[in-house]
C-alpha cells in the first residue's frame, strides 16, 4: 500500500525533472563563461559570471529594454484585439440566427486544419501591397488581422462557452426590451469572464513567445521584439555570445511566466467552463 501511494507523486516529480531540466540548464548556463558553456554540461557553473546580464542587455545599439516594451506592445494590442473580436464573432454563431450558420462555423473550425506557416506567403503578399511591410509601423500585419476574428481556437473556446449560458437570460433580456447587442452588453458580456481570461492567457503567451512571423514582418532593429532580438548573438560568421544569450533568454521567460502563475487558477476555470475539459 505504501509503494502504491509513494509511486504517484514520485512519477510527477520525475516527469516535473525532465520537464524543467532545460529550463533549469539555461538558468544555469546565464551565469557561465563563454568557454564554460561549451565545456560544463552540468547545471550549476563552476565559476559564477552574472556579467552575462549587463553584457546581453547593452549588447547592441539599442538596448535590450527596448525589446521588451516592443513585445509588450504588440502582445497587450493582440490580447485585446483577439478578446474583442473573437468574443463578438462567438456571439453571432452562438446567439444569432443567419443564413449558413452551420456552414460559416464549419469553415471556420476547417481553418484550425491548416498551418500557419501554409499561409504566411499569402499573407505577405497581401500586406506588402496594402504598404504595411516597412511601413511607418510595421506592427500592423502582427495585429490587425487579429482585428477580424482569425483566431478560429478562441472562437470556438467562446461559443462552447456561451452554448452552455441559458437561452433564458437572453429571453428575459429581450422582454425587458434589449435588442441583440444589449443581450450581449448586460447578459453575455458579464458572464464571459472565464473565456475572455483563457483568450487573454493565451494570446499572451503564443504573441510573446512568437518567432517567424516576427521575424517575417520586422526588419528595423528598433522595432524588433525579444524572440527575434535573441537572434542577434548570432553573427554571419557562426560566432556566439552564448552566456548573454541565454541570460536574455532567461528574462524573456520572466514575463511569460509570471503571467501564467498570476492567472493560473482563472485559466483552468476558463477552459473548463468552455467545454473543453476531459
Amino acid at each position: 500500500m505504501t509503494l502504491q501511494r509513494l509511486a504517484r507523486p514520485l512519477t510527477l516529480v520525475l516527469l516535473s525533472a525532465v520537464v524543467l531540466y532545460p529550463l533549469v540548464w539555461m538558468l544555469g548556463s546565464s551565469f557561465k563563461s563563454q568557454e564554460e558553456v561549451l565545456n560544463n554540461m552540468g547545471i550549476l557553473p563552476n565559476v559564477w559570471t552574472p556579467g552575462n546580464y549587463s553584457a546581453g542587455w547593452t549588447n547592441f545599439d539599442v538596448s535590450f529594454g527596448r525589446f521588451f516594451v516592443n513585445s509588450a506592445l504588440v502582445a497587450g494590442l493582440t490580447v485585446v484585439a483577439n478578446c474583442v473580436s473573437c468574443l463578438l464573432a462567438a456571439y453571432a454563431f452562438a446567439r444569432l440566427k443567419f443564413k449558413l450558420r452551420g456552414f460559416w462555423f464549419a469553415i471556420m473550425i476547417g481553418t484550425l486544419l491548416l498551418p500557419g506557416h501554409v499561409l504566411i506567403v499569402p499573407q505577405f503578399v497581401m500586406f506588402k501591397t496594402f504598404g504595411w511591410v516597412g511601413g511607418d509601423w510595421p506592427y500592423a500585419p502582427l495585429i490587425v488581422p487579429q482585428l477580424l476574428a482569425t483566431e478560429a481556437f478562441f472562437v470556438f473556446l467562446m461559443v462552447q462557452f456561451m452554448r452552455g449560458v441559458p437561452r433564458e437570460l437572453d429571453e428575459a433580456a429581450i422582454i425587458d426590451g434589449c435588442t441583440p447587442f444589449g443581450v450581449f452588453r448586460h447578459v453575455i458580456l458579464p458572464l464571459s469572464r472565464p473565456a475572455l481570461v483563457s483568450t487573454a492567457i493565451f494570446s499572451f503567451i503564443w504573441t510573446w513567445n512568437d518567432f517567424f512571423r516576427q521575424l517575417v514582418y520586422l526588419s528595423d532593429l528598433e522595432k524588433y521584439t525579444a524572440p527575434v532580438a535573441l537572434t542577434l548573438f548570432i553573427d554571419s560568421s557562426g560566432q556566439s555570445s552564448v552566456g548573454p544569450m541565454f541570460a536574455m533568454s532567461v528574462l524573456s521567460l520572466a514575463p511569460v511566466f509570471l503571467f501564467f502563475v498570476a492567472f493560473q487558477r482563472l485559466l483552468v476555470e476558463g477552459i473548463n467552463t468552455s467545454g473543453l475539459k476531459g
